[in-house]
């Protein structure tokens, strides 16, 4: 089977894609969305992409790289959403490093593998409870 690519090079880099998913709260343990992504070309490292809703608007977007963890373009979390960010980074990192580099080839077994920062068990996608983490569980993690 041949497949075409449709990666327009004039695209800029670092932009969200349809490649990157899109992680909730509930999954990560933060107060804002996550978004992972695999390599796909990408001249830089590891990086994950947040915002404060699922809906990709870029303005409302910061950037920021793995290793090391560091702010790298965008809308700027605040420094207590970054340290409990960079919890969430530290607990997860082997994870996200493999399906960047497509070690872990699909989303759906990334996400299985990620653990949000907070150590009770994760609620369900329809759950309505709300669970920010506080300081110390995230400079604990």
């Amino acid at each position: 089977m041949n497949f075409r690519s449709t990666r327009h090079t004039d695209e800029p880099q670092g932009q969200a894609t349809f490649g990157m998913a899109n992680l909730r709260s509930q999954r990560t343990g933060l107060p804002f969305i996550v978004f992972i992504s695999q390599r796909d070309g990408a001249q830089h490292d590891v990086r994950v992409k947040v915002s404060p809703n699922p809906k990709v608007r870029n303005a409302q977007m910061g950037s920021y790289a793995l290793r090391p963890y560091r702010f790298v373009d965008g809308h700027r979390l605040g420094p207590g959403e970054e340290r409990a960010q960079e919890a969430w980074v530290e607990k997860n990192l082997d994870v996200l490093v493999r399906y960047w580099t497509g070690d872990i080839a699909y989303t759906e077994d990334a996400l299985e593998l990620l653990e949000a920062i907070w150590n009770a068990q994760r609620p369900g996608p329809d759950s309505a409870q709300s669970h920010a983490p506080c300081e110390d569980q995230a400079s604990s993690a």
